[in-house]
């Protein structure tokens, strides 16, 4: 749901009710030569590409369509671009309405409930495939294209080329929905003040290793104490050594479902989601959540969880600007580009765009940024094999009380918006990869030193931990909508972060009760562990070899360690793994 504030709020529709009602070749090669280049394929496999959507779409030529998503710059490029070609090339009149992504879940939820069809198909956050799974009102994709939907589904599809298929995939092994476009929340940092040699020296004499990325959480603290205690000021601007947001509202929520607490350690290790126990804190067992408070076996008030709540209120407090603690995650987003400050944590790879505009503070004269993004640093509690950060993946998704006629009519255009010929012009676009075949294109290589390590970082075997909240979750809209008013409970001081954490614990444990009696979502709904001790849960982990709930650490601050970007950089593959797509 961060998507919102990562654009314009206002609602956009786009009726294309002038386009042709009829398949047009001449309009598909106008198109890729005006239009869709640069591709992975060639002008010829592109046209052949356009010719296969000009026949799947015949038996619907005329038909009007309507379609949603949230509002960021790859919806907005759909919107405005991919839906007059596809209208203009196949005679299917296209309307692509950009909304606000909570309008969006509200939207999806109506259909869902009253079987009404509102839209004909959904750029839908894969945060909700728990919800999708367990609901049974969305199509399964992958029965979809073998079966009903296989007449009017694309031979050059290759859902093996898309890097978030396991994103939207359930427990029984099926696909639900497909990713259109994906960023990450990463490491940013000022890499030109972290070469300074005055400020190189000054670091390792008085922490003893080198200012680099951090590797951990204690580094991290260490680099914002450094910026704002000591260094102080740079060119006569005062600096801080870590950004975040504070104010109680629902962009606090997603500044935590969105991997934070997986980011310090808690719960499982498991890709993309921990096992059983998931990054929200919620246990599943078999295909139903039995749990989100540790005495159920959950760990969303675990002490991994209390230590990542803990510091982020005493970092938020110490080591950003006054003002951060009022702002809201859209009024924070720009000012790390004001170029006052060292380093972020919790950063999304969608403001790369807005990052490397000529004449910021943070951009250099040729047009190369002055910062660069890096993984994610671990916390205390952090293993080998679980996540480490949040992936975000709007999804297209199909609802089956849509009509058959239009569903198809929406798939075709889903393909389109997701189809080789377009897809790589659009990732330049919207800077949102979704095809491991992208991201290695030649284009990527030469943009990639003016885009501060996306591209790196996307090649790199890191990317598959990050990915976004999983199955174990069973009805996202009712469960996210606790977590920004019991975090700001710990934001605003008015609770400590194990009375926040226990009090969003019981209330996962409230809503799931709730489902699990209204028997709604039939087997795989949730069925409540019952209650035991905190250290029956800390034996049995220990005892089956899982993570979750970790008892409390000792020492919650071990030594930092960092890590020198350009090596880090070099210490990753060069070239395209051999199969399609990397195992995520």
């Amino acid at each position: 749901m961060r998507a919102l504030y990562l654009a314009s709020a206002s609602a956009v529709a786009l009726l294309l009710s002038s386009a042709p009602a009829f398949a047009d070749i001449e309009a598909a090669k106008r198109w890729i030569d005006s239009e869709f280049q640069p591709s992975t394929l060639s002008k010829e496999d592109q046209l052949k590409e356009m010719q296969w959507f000009i026949d799947a779409a015949k038996p619907f030529a005329g038909m009007e369509i309507n379609v949603v998503s949230e509002t960021i710059t790859t919806h907005e490029y759909e919107a405005r671009t991919l839906a007059k070609a596809f209208s203009e090339i196949t005679g299917i009149k296209l309307r692509h309405d950009l909304i606000q992504e909570g309008d969006v879940v509200e939207k999806i939820q109506t259909q869902m409930q009253s079987g009404k069809n509102i839209y004909d198909a959904w750029i839908n956050d894969s945060d909700l495939i728990g919800t999708h799974f367990r609901y049974k009102q969305a199509v399964a994709l992958s029965d979809w294209m073998e079966g009903e939907g296989k007449d009017v589904t694309s031979p050059t599809l290759d859902v093996n080329d898309f890097i978030g298929k396991s994103f939207g995939t359930g427990p029984d092994g099926k696909l639900y929905q497909l990713p259109d476009q994906q960023f990450a929340n990463l490491y940013w940092f000022r890499y030109d003040w972290f070469q300074r040699p005055d400020l190189k020296e000054k670091f390792k004499a008085k922490y003893g290793y080198e200012l680099g990325v951090p590797v951990n959480w204690s580094a991290y603290e260490d680099i914002a104490e450094f910026f704002t205690n000591d260094v102080k000021e740079i060119d006569g601007v005062k600096v801080y050594g870590h950004m975040d947001y504070g104010k109680k509202d629902p962009s606090l929520g997603w500044r935590f479902t969105d991997a934070w607490l997986s980011m310090a350690g808690n719960g499982d290790k498991g890709l993309p989601n921990g096992k059983p126990v998931d990054e929200w804190g919620i246990r599943m067992e078999g295909c139903s959540p039995v749990g989100s408070s540790v005495e159920r076996g959950g760990d969303t008030n675990g002490p991994a969880a209390v230590y990542s709540v803990t510091k982020y209120v005493e970092w938020l407090k110490k080591y950003a600007p006054p003002q951060a603690a009022g702002m809201t995650f859209s009024e924070s987003g720009p000012v790390p580009a004001q170029g006052n400050v060292a380093q972020q944590m919790f950063w999304y790879t969608a403001f790369t765009a807005d990052m490397v505009k000529d004449g910021l503070p943070v951009v250099n004269a040729d047009g190369t940024p002055k910062w660069r993004m890096a993984p994610s640093p671990k916390g205390a509690y952090w293993k080998d094999g679980m996540k480490l950060g949040y992936q975000d993946a709007g999804s297209w998704t199909l609802l089956k009380s849509t009509p058959v006629d239009r569903r198809k009519a929406a798939w075709l255009y889903a393909q389109f918006t997701m189809s080789k010929s377009v897809s790589l012009k659009k990732s330049h676009v919207g800077l949102t990869f979704i095809r491991e075949s992208d991201i290695w294109d030649k284009s990527f290589t030469e943009r990639a030193p003016k885009l501060g390590g996306l591209v790196e970082f996307y090649r790199s075997p890191a990317r598959v931990q990050w990915t976004p909240t999983g199955v174990n979750v069973p009805d996202y809209p009712k469960l996210a909508q606790l977590w920004w008013q019991n975090i700001g409970d710990a934001s605003s001081g008015a609770k400590t972060p194990q009375a926040a954490m226990d009090a969003l614990a019981a209330a996962q444990d409230s809503v799931m009760e709730r489902l699990e009696r209204s028997g709604v979502q039939g087997e795989c709904g949730p069925k409540l562990n019952k209650k035991e001790s905190a250290e029956f849960w800390f034996a049995k982990a220990e005892k089956d070899g899982t993570t979750a709930p970790q008892r409390k650490l000792s020492n919650e601050k071990p030594k930092g360690e960092t890590v020198d970007y350009d090596q880090l950089i070099k210490s990753w593959p060069a070239s395209p793994p051999k199969k399609a797509a990397m195992a995520q």
